[in-house]
């Protein structure tokens, strides 16, 4: 390795890493904020069993964990505007990712909600909570321990899949790094130097996460 490609390695670093914070980031948490609430509503839409609501969440789950995510993304970016519907790169981003969040970790979710005893829930009617106050306030509280693992590890899949979007124009760490490549050709060291990136982003939320697996497990 030259002098050279050290040189412009350490300068673009910076580049990249900032855009990881400002972009990537950014996006990995609106997503799965976003989806993680999708996958509760889907997940208490089957538990409570609402036949045709139940019926129309299983379709759902049943298109977006069978396409790939690089086709949804082309659908929402390129393909609504056709029928006058226009979203940003980082919206429909967003959009996809978040609906991607929802169908894979629903499953993750009613299991885990399934998993707590069903005489907590006959105790909570018994005090006169109705179904949904006790999913707040008792069962799903005891859920997201279970579910946590999980859906952590969603969370860190969904940093990597971030590079994705860079197919619909949003700059993002993988975007920021072919850009530089495209000036000066050197397309291996720059893309390598991204996927260090991304596996700085992802190694500091798996100490996050082993962290709080951890702090969980102490409070039960």
């Amino acid at each position: 390795m030259s002098e050279r490609i050290l040189t412009e390695l350490a300068e673009s670093f910076g580049k990249l890493f900032m855009v990881g914070l400002k972009v990537s980031i950014p996006l990995t948490l609106a997503a799965f904020s976003t989806g993680l609430m999708i996958a509760f509503l889907v997940a208490l839409v089957q538990i409570t069993k609402i036949p045709v609501l139940k019926q129309l969440m299983r379709i759902y789950v049943w298109i977006i964990r069978g396409t790939p995510m690089i086709v949804q993304l082309f659908v929402v970016y390129f393909g609504l505007p056709n029928i006058g519907i226009r979203f940003s790169s980082f919206v429909s981003a967003w959009i996809v990712m978040s609906l991607s969040v929802g169908a894979y970790c629903s499953e993750t979710v009613r299991a885990a909600i399934q998993s707590v005893p069903i005489g907590q829930l006959e105790a909570c009617y018994c005090d006169g909570l109705s179904f949904w106050q006790a999913m707040i306030h008792v069962i799903v509280p005891q859920a997201l321990r279970t579910a946590f693992p999980p859906l952590s590890n969603s969370i860190i899949g969904l940093v990597k899949d971030t590079s994705l979007a860079y197919n619909v124009a949003l700059v993002e760490i993988l975007a920021t790094a072919q850009r530089i490549a495209s000036r000066t050709y050197d397309y291996f060291w720059l893309y390598l130097e991204a996927g260090l990136i991304y596996l700085i982003f992802c190694s500091v939320l798996t100490v996050v996460q082993r962290k709080t697996e951890a702090w969980l497990e102490r409070r039960r």
